[in-house]
């Protein structure tokens, strides 16, 4: 694995630090790459029961690395197929993990960084994080999901005047629209509650979590009907699994449920 990509595995939590902390972490084609390559790994992988998304030093992610993109405008790329062959997965991938993923948002999530922490379940900001839809400010539409996740998350009207206005969303605006799950008063508790809240989702039925956030997928844009026959779906996927067993076994002897994952 290259070193643009850090993966650090700790118990069942594996935390991903976009490592380019010169750049503000911005995606170039070996980060991206490797980006899409392991969450791909990691979506079947039954040892890793949740994710965090990291950025190394100060910020988050910066988004695209323009400087590498002006030097592919230069020799004439002007298509972005780099939406379709990295950014697209990326995003696909975040969005159907079947496990959570928190987002530790230290600094700066512009353009594409924001698009990704936007498909992040949870969202973890410090005093310093802010958000920035930065797309128009170099004439691009938005992309990475951002015209999905982003109206779900603060609606319509202010989806379009993020997107629209591209002008930064610091820490504490960010917290009051929902951008961020949480704020805490410490940029340094950022990553170490991320990674504290991952490890409380992975000791949790993570089977049971994959099953909710597929619901929340159909149920957000489909109709009641979809929802009624997502939600049969998984139940009869959960209702077989060993940790509903155990679960209602525990409830019943009063004691603490301990989950598998299966």
């Amino acid at each position: 694995m290259t070193d643009v990509l850090l993966v650090d595995r700790t118990d069942a939590v594996v935390t991903l630090t976009l490592n380019r902390p010169d750049a503000m972490n911005s995606f170039t084609v070996d980060l991206k790459e490797a980006l899409r390559d392991t969450l791909a790994e990691l979506e079947t992988d039954r040892s890793c029961r949740a994710i965090v998304l990291a950025g190394a030093g100060g910020a988050f992610c910066g988004g695209q690395d323009l400087r590498e993109h002006a030097e592919l405008l230069g020799k004439g790329a002007t298509d972005l197929d780099t939406v379709r062959v990295h950014y697209n997965p990326i995003a696909q991938r975040l969005s159907s993990m079947p496990k959570p993923v928190v987002a530790a948002v230290r600094g700066m999530a512009a353009g594409a960084g924001a698009s990704l922490a936007m498909l992040a379940d949870f969202r973890i900001g410090g005093p310093k994080t802010s958000f920035l839809m930065a797309f128009a400010n170099v004439a691009l539409a938005g992309d990475s999901g951002i015209s999905w996740s982003l109206p779900r998350i603060v609606g319509h009207a202010r989806a379009v005047e993020l997107l629209l206005l591209a002008e930064p969303v610091r820490a504490q605006r960010a917290y009051e629209i929902g951008l961020l799950t949480r704020l805490l008063e410490d940029d340094e508790q950022v990553l170490p509650v991320a990674q504290e809240l991952a490890a409380r989702l992975a000791a949790g039925p993570t089977v049971a979590y994959g099953a909710i956030k597929r619901e929340l997928s159909i149920g957000d844009a489909g109709t009641l009907s979809d929802a009624l026959a997502a939600e049969a779906q998984a139940q009869a996927i959960c209702g077989a699994t060993a940790d509903h067993k155990n679960a209602v076994e525990a409830f019943v002897n009063k004691r603490k449920p301990v989950y598998e994952g299966r």
